[in-house]
């Protein structure tokens, strides 16, 4: 990495545990994680390796137990959760496993509600935009429950990119969806990840789909593994 690249995403040494009725349990142990800035980086392992605690700690969801994490420059440790999710606004954007539509929200509505959460005067005109751009003009006043899960994905990749973030975090974006629809859903991530700049972070156990980023992290028990 050149010393002047800007790291969107900078972690250093951090670990979770968590308390369980058999005691306590190291979910996550001493993890380095470098993200610069329109990189992409996939996190992989089986499922219970801690994959998802990792991203929500390198997204501010969640605090470790030890360690730093920076996200854009600004230390996490003394944020509140307002602080966090203010850092977050306008800047990062998630796609899911389950795609998270409001169910009486059209799809256009559903694009749109970040944007005017945001105070962006423009966010229908932004919202339909970010449709076309994933093949669903069509779909713009339907319902989610009208749409496939392949065109409810596509849905939250459009209400992900539109706020324009400099950062996505992904977490199994493909895990709902068949082998075919998948593919077409992973391409149209990055396709928007390569034009726009984004710097991506994606959770998978699909190891083709890991491949197409730029670094892998295997995690096994909490570790990560060479």
């Amino acid at each position: 990495m050149n010393s002047g690249t800007e790291l969107v995403v900078e972690a250093s040494d951090i670990s979770k545990q968590v308390l369980t009725a058999a005691g306590e349990l190291s979910v996550l142990d001493a993890i380095d994680v470098q993200l610069p800035a329109g990189e992409s980086l996939a996190i992989v392992g089986e499922s219970g390796s801690g994959k998802t605690t990792l991203l929500s700690l390198l997204a501010g969801l969640d605090q470790p137990s030890s360690g730093e994490i920076s996200l854009f420059g600004r230390r996490l440790k003394g944020l509140d959760e307002d602080g966090r999710a203010a850092l977050r606004l306008g800047r990062v954007g998630f796609v899911f496993q389950a795609f998270h539509l409001l169910p009486s929200f059209t799809a256009l509505e559903n694009v749109a509600a970040p944007l005017e959460l945001a105070g962006n005067r423009a966010a229908m005109a932004k919202a339909r935009a970010a449709l076309e751009r994933v093949g669903l003009a069509h779909r713009l006043d339907h319902l989610p429950r009208q749409l496939s899960g392949g065109e409810q994905q596509r849905v939250a990749l459009a209400r992900a990119f539109a706020i324009g973030p400099r950062l996505l975090f992904a977490d199994e974006p493909t895990g709902n969806l068949d082998q075919n629809t998948g593919a077409r859903v992973a391409d149209l991530l990055f396709e928007l990840n390569r034009d726009t700049g984004t710097s991506l972070i994606l959770v998978t156990h699909d190891l083709r789909l890991a491949a197409r980023c730029q670094t892998q992290i295997r995690l096994e028990a909490g570790r990560r593994i060479a």
